[in-house]
């Protein structure tokens, strides 16, 4: 058994920890609230650019642009996935780069290349461990202020899919369904299609995005009038639902990230707590012990003089 002594001072360290990850778990919760507003501010522009585009694509020729363009033979995928700069989150990064590798396996056998274009640090060294083809890493924050951040991504994947250097891109993300549970996703961006009917943020607000298509009524139109053109109108359109869409997937990611890590601290917290209970049941047990033993000394010593 320990000496009492240096139980004790495992009993400080352990308080000390405590103390950190408790201050942690705040700023977590913290943030969290602030991103949850924001995906939940974006969420119902992103939904019906989404809606828009669907229908958009059942009244117009898709030959008209290229990120109509769908190849029947897939050769090569680009998938950008959104993870986080900082550890502590648990399993965060590790699901969503194994959700990537599941679905490379599933929906794309091996004559398929696929390159991965990574934001986060953390998602990055995950990908790198998992022996993923990293081409690309953008930077991250904890919060995105705004989708100027996913410019740089969009105008990359918008010139390589146009220069028909990728058949498809996805968007692997964690949707954010509630502060207790999130969900690693992926998402098909290019080429724009009617067979897509994914949207991010999807699996809790159905009845929303229903109150929305009565709003919207988007299926009732009957045709486009494009000023001053159709090709000028769609250049300029479709590079910003592109954006929409991935700013989106930021916040949702951004919203599961603090959550998740609120959580992990609070884990860390009563983990600690515990230890500190045990760790004193063991000290006074200890010290307990050391008295005995000291009375134990006495008594014989006591006896010994007489």
């Amino acid at each position: 058994m320990q000496g009492a002594g240096d139980i004790k001072r495992r009993i400080k360290s352990v308080k000390s920890t405590n103390k950190i990850t408790k201050a942690m778990e705040l700023v977590s919760a913290a943030k969290m609230r602030k991103a949850v507003n924001k995906v939940l501010a974006t969420r119902t522009y992103a939904d019906l650019t989404w809606e828009l585009i669907l229908h958009l694509l059942k009244k117009i020729d898709a030959k008209h642009h290229p990120l109509f363009r769908e190849n029947k033979v897939i050769k090569n995928v680009a998938v950008i996935l959104i993870g986080t700069n900082r550890g502590l989150c648990g399993s965060f990064n590790n699901q969503l780069a194994r959700k990537v590798v599941a679905s490379i396996q599933l929906h794309h056998p091996d004559t398929v290349a696929t390159d991965i274009i990574t934001m986060g640090t953390k998602v990055r060294d995950e990908a790198r461990r998992l022996k993923l083809n990293l081409i690309a890493d953008f930077p991250k924050n904890d919060i995105t202020q705004d989708s100027n951040v996913v410019r740089p991504i969009v105008n990359l994947i918008f010139k390589d899919f146009v220069n028909q250097k990728y058949d498809k891109v996805f968007v692997a993300y964690t949707d954010f369904m509630s502060s207790l549970r999130q969900l690693p996703h992926v998402k098909q961006l290019l080429p724009f299609s009617t067979d897509i009917d994914e949207r991010l943020g999807h699996i809790i607000h159905e009845p929303i995005r229903q109150a929305q298509g009565q709003i919207a009524r988007l299926d009732k139109i009957t045709g486009f009038i494009f000023e001053p053109n159709q090709a000028e109108i769609l250049n300029n359109f479709l590079p910003r639902l592109l954006e929409v869409q991935l700013y989106q997937a930021v916040l949702e990611s951004e919203a599961s990230e603090h959550s998740s890590r609120m959580f992990a601290m609070r884990n860390a917290s009563d983990a600690a707590q515990e230890m500190v209970s045990s760790l004193t049941l063991v000290y006074n047990q200890a010290r307990q012990a050391n008295i005995t033993a000291e009375i134990a000394e006495i008594s014989a010593g006591a006896t010994a003089a007489v």
